[in-house]
């Protein structure tokens, strides 16, 4: 049962380290590699060696093979990380992206030699442009929160630009995505939370004494955090617009309304989609992604340069843009990324894309809909209210009845074979457990799912030890996560443990 692989006893790498052990070879000599490093200034150099582990290519290789079949990802199976939309990543994209035509390209060639690529960029940003309804897009930025960081400079560069310098707030709602808060206070805004309503949706009276001439923007997303629409957001538009402030969409939940409604016609003024979540590029392990920032017509001045244009003969980049926050990233960005996006947008075509969004949300209401009967869970804000392609469930009946927390669900559902949901966000939901099964989940895998949570449930009321030492079937039972967060306290053990071995 699950998808956990057997227990190794191998110890941890760090732990297999001797002094001496090589694990690659090179073709140079030590003199050759000497007189290298005589020509790194001295100022340059580690004082200490890197505490790395000393180890032969064999043990490199087994160790990182191990690791690999412990992975789980969703080509195993479902994945349902609220807010995250970590879905199958079609295998034909994966396989025009690897093309020799795409890789054996260099960013610093002629023009006159890339212009296949040009048109690609130039057609998929239209084609996003299109989907959320904005004027133009830039496609340089690598990821959700760098997309997040590009639109509230280009929000700082659009009021400066009108000697509007007093606006140093931006708001967030408090079901906001963390990078919210964060992208706004890294470009030196100061944050304002407005709360939630009865229904789950920013407060509009709360909002409206929230802006003022001090209001630079709002973040939000729609749907919600919660998978709620945010049914106000013309209201919402409409103050922060008469306040003079901008309005910002945070992409990662594009998923559930693409092909059926576009952030541009809420009134938006800056959008970010998150490629590697929406199209179904790779997502995870640190990259790679990309998150283009469309934006209205009268904040294209401001865009990132350069911006690939065509001319009706020729595909170029255009640096012509004197009011440009200037560039974000090298180059135009994650070019093979946005590649996928473009096949599987060509793939899809606009009923697809529709179609995605309503089985995305048909999946996710089905699942909502079982979970919340499920003794010692719920489904806060009004269990009649339509989810989008996401919700939110409390096990905070649970916990206070049997003391079985989200997280201890959470670890159980690994015996399963399921990959648990989102645990602990957004803030405004105790024993929060978020879940986003995606179109690309099937049935059986769903009712596997809810099979799962309603086996916990019983244990749980029955004073089983089951969910308090789980997880059981897993290559790695409970860890110490106040230990796994410290990387200085980790790097204490490895100094001491290689001191003992020596």
């Amino acid at each position: 049962m699950g998808y956990a692989q057997a227990k190794w006893d191998e110890p941890p790498i760090i732990e297999l380290s001797q002094p001496g052990k090589v694990g690659f070879h090179t073709l140079s000599s030590s003199e050759e590699r000497d007189a290298a490093l005589e020509s790194v200034p001295l100022k340059l150099r580690r004082v200490t060696p890197m505490l790395l582990p000393e180890v032969s290519e064999i043990e490199v290789v087994r160790h990182f093979t191990r690791l690999s079949q412990e992975n789980f990802g969703v080509d195993l199976g479902l994945y349902p990380l609220g807010s995250c939309t970590m879905k199958y990543n079609p295998k034909l994209c994966d396989l025009i992206a690897a093309s020799h035509k795409i890789q054996e390209l260099h960013p610093y060639q002629d023009l006159r030699t890339v212009q296949g690529i040009l048109q690609i960029l130039y057609e998929a940003a239209n084609f996003l442009a299109n989907i959320v309804g904005m004027k133009k897009i830039t496609l340089q930025p690598a990821a959700g929160a760098h997309g997040e960081y590009t639109g509230v400079m280009l929000m700082r560069a659009y009021h400066r630009d009108k000697a509007d310098t007093k606006r140093d707030e931006i708001i967030v709602p408090d079901s906001a995505h963390g990078t919210n808060p964060a992208s706004a206070a890294m470009a030196g805004y100061k944050v304002v939370e407005v709360p939630s309503d009865s229904e789950g949706c920013v407060d509009t009276e709360a909002l409206k004494s929230a802006v003022g001439p001090k209001t630079a923007g709002l973040m939000v997303t729609n749907p919600n955090t919660l998978g709620i629409f945010e049914r106000k957001i013309l209201e919402i538009a409409g103050i922060v617009h008469d306040s003079g402030g901008l309005l910002y969409y945070d992409g990662a939940n594009l998923n559930a309304i693409m092909g059926k409604a576009k952030p541009g016609d809420m009134g938006f003024d800056i959008v970010h989609i998150n490629l590697h979540k929406t199209f179904a590029t790779p997502h995870g392990g640190g990259g790679p992604g990309a998150a283009p920032v469309g934006v209205t017509s009268r904040l294209e001045d401001y865009l990132p340069v350069p911006t690939v244009e065509f001319d009706g003969e020729k595909y170029y980049l255009d640096y012509n843009k004197p009011k440009s926050i200037g560039k974000v990233r090298a180059f135009q960005g994650s070019a093979a990324v946005v590649l996928r996006a473009y096949t599987y947008i060509l793939l899809h075509g606009k009923g697809g894309l529709e179609t995605a969004s309503e089985i995305a949300v048909l999946n996710s209401n089905y699942m909502a809909e079982k979970l919340r009967k499920i003794k010692g869970f719920s489904l806060p804000y009004g269990e009649g209210v339509p989810r989008k392609h996401e919700f939110v469930l409390s096990a905070s009946t649970l916990a206070k009845e049997t003391g079985v927390t989200a997280l201890q669900v959470a670890k159980r559902l690994l015996d399963f074979g399921v990959h648990p949901p989102t645990v602990y966000f957004p803030l405004i939901i105790e024993e929060a457990m978020m879940a986003e099964p995606t179109e690309t989940v099937a049935k059986g895998e769903l009712d596997a799912m809810i099979d799962a949570f309603a086996k916990i449930s019983e244990e749980a009321y029955s004073n089983s030890d089951q969910p308090a030492t789980s997880p059981h079937a897993a290559s790695v039972t409970r860890i110490d996560e106040a230990k796994a967060n410290r990387p200085k306290s980790m790097q204490l053990t490895w100094k001491k443990n290689i001191s003992e071995r020596k």
